[in-house]
Parts: structure tokens; sequence; C-alpha cells
């Protein structure tokens, strides 16, 4: 994708904490099948170099699919592979920085926590989306902060760029996320993983993706 074109909506995908890459490819492209709208590549244990494989690896897939490739954490590495876009946390970088590096055509999404006021600010400083979580209990970071769903409707009125539910989305509270106002869902575990560990088959995978897409199109 050349252009920033692509409203984040639907299911935002973000990949597994997977160390062999013929197993991540295989889980990406059956959650593409069944209708991922974003997909963001993040691997914790993965060193850089693995890393730079797994997310050169994703890349023609996600192209193929017509979907938004984002880059966890690295700016660097979006802009190696000219990924669409990358994801900021809040200790990962300051956002006018990271737009005036990425320049005007690529996606630059941030973690908000359950802050208002750092969507606020993501959105003064060129952020595409804002993230807030976690919205429920969740495997991947059950440390995260908890952010109310009533945080939703309450940045819909103040702010103008899309917002992500991320933490503990299953299937059935993402409805819950949804309905709360949030446009987009970011959905690891309940995709990819069987009670955060243990890996599920391609099938379930796609489709799990598509149960969750479905949500978007009621």
């Amino acid at each position: 994708m050349q252009e920033k074109a692509h409203k984040i909506r639907g299911l935002y995908a973000v990949t597994p904490d997977e160390e062999n890459t013929d197993v991540l490819l295989a889980k990406v492209e059956a959650a593409l099948r069944g209708g991922v709208s974003v997909l963001q590549y993040r691997n914790k244990r993965a060193d850089h170099k693995l890393q730079t494989q797994q997310a050169r690896a994703i890349l023609p897939l996600c192209r193929q699919y017509q979907v938004p490739f984002i880059i966890n954490d690295s700016i660097k590495l979006c802009l190696t592979l000219d990924a669409d876009g990358v994801h900021l946390g809040g200790d990962d970088g300051n956002l006018i920085e990271a737009r005036a590096r990425l320049g005007a055509n690529k996606i630059l999404g941030a973690s908000c926590y359950n802050q208002l006021e750092l969507a606020l600010a993501a959105e003064q400083t060129g952020a595409d989306y804002a993230a807030f979580g976690a919205c429920f209990v969740s495997a991947t970071k059950p440390g995260a902060p908890v952010a109310p769903l009533q945080l939703f409707a309450q940045a819909k009125q103040a702010v103008g760029i899309p917002l992500v539910a991320i933490g503990g989305i299953t299937l059935e509270n993402a409805p819950q996320a949804i309905a709360a106002g949030a446009d987009a869902i970011a959905v690891v575990g309940a995709l990819f993983n069987r009670d955060g560990e243990n890996g599920l088959s391609v099938e379930t995978v796609e489709g799990r993706a598509r149960q969750f897409s479905q949500f978007f199109h009621v």
C-alpha cells in the first residue's frame, strides 16, 4: 500500500510470539483468509534478526490480501521493509518525531492505555488511531491498566480518529467493546492461541477470524 487510504476498522490481528516462522506464516495467512482488516507484527520472544525475517516474510501476504501491515514498536523496521505503518506504546518514542520519520503516508498508531488525554495528544501529533486497553483481563499483558468501556463513548465525543480496543478480547466479549464505541478490536490469544499458550489449528484460526470479522457486518 503506497497511500494511507485505509480507515482502521474491524478485526485488527496481532501476531503471537511464535518462533517457528513457517507456523507463523500459516497462521497469519489463515487469519487473512478469515477477514482480518489490519495486521500487526509483534513477537516479544524473537531477536531483531528473527523479527526482521518474519516481518519480511509476512509483508507479501498482507500485500496479497490488501491488508495494512503494521510493525509494533520499531519505526526503523517499518521503514526498512516499507511496511504500512507502526504502532507505538508510551515508551516507544515521541509521536511527533515518529510522524516526521514516517512521513505523511504511513499509518501511526498509539497506545493510550486508559487515558483520554493521551488519545487527544496522539491525534494532535498526527496519530491515525488510538488504542485503549486492557479492556478485559489479558493473558498477554496481565498487569496492564484497565480501560473501562465507557472510555470509548467519552473518546468518541472528543477524538476524531478511530479507536481500537485491546486486551483480553474474545468472541464472547468483543460485541461489548464494539457496542461501547470501538472501531476495531485488537486480538492475539483468542485468534491464534488456546489459553494464551497452545497453538490453534490453521482451520480454527481462519474460522475465528471470520467470527470476529462478522461482528462488523451485522
